[in-house]
């Protein structure tokens, strides 16, 4: 019996295959790249807008400008703030925005934080927790922040709530980009 040639030589099958591959890769990397474009980016200079912020009742530590980058899934949140001694203090936090646990170290203890992104990507919802001790006791604060952006991607709000053995709080901050 004899053998049924190919109507294709060997090297044109194998640049077919390769062509093949190629674009399978190609296609999955698009993919990829898909699924994070609907998802707003929160990178640059943010700087405190105190008349259109809602501080609440209670204390807030507010930032006075925020330095954010957001690169692939990775989010570095560097905070200028002014400590009750009016110093200047820079404090840097990474987070993941997989939904899975980060840890910063903070002034009085580490911070354990997830991020993970509302269904339609526009709303970030940083949930964090941190243990402190305070006059001999171990306290814990829980905060949720809810990131959003509005005016074309020039403000940037907010919503934070915390809750402390003091209490609960609430505020909204409004950072406007340079």
């Amino acid at each position: 019996m004899k053998q049924k040639q190919s109507l294709y030589p060997n090297f044109l099958r194998n640049s077919v295959q390769l062509f093949t591959i190629a674009f399978l890769v190609s296609f999955l990397v698009n993919m990829n790249s898909f699924a994070q474009e609907g998802k707003v980016d929160f990178s640059g200079e943010w700087f405190f807008n105190e008349s259109k912020s809602d501080m609440g009742e209670g204390r807030f530590q507010t930032s006075l400008k925020l330095t954010v980058k957001q690169e692939g899934n990775n989010l570095t949140i560097e905070r200028l703030q002014t400590g009750r001694d009016g110093q200047e203090m820079k404090i840097t936090q990474k987070l993941t925005l997989d939904g899975k646990e980060s840890k910063n170290t903070a002034r009085r203890g580490t911070r354990k934080s997830t991020a993970t992104w509302s269904d339609n990507g526009k709303t970030l919802t940083i949930k964090s927790t941190m243990a402190f001790d305070r006059g001999g006791e171990t306290m814990e604060m829980k905060s949720v922040d809810q990131w959003k952006l509005s005016g074309g991607g020039k403000i940037l709000s907010i919503e934070s709530s915390s809750s402390t053995p003091r209490g609960e709080r609430k505020a909204t901050m409004v950072y406007d980009k340079k």
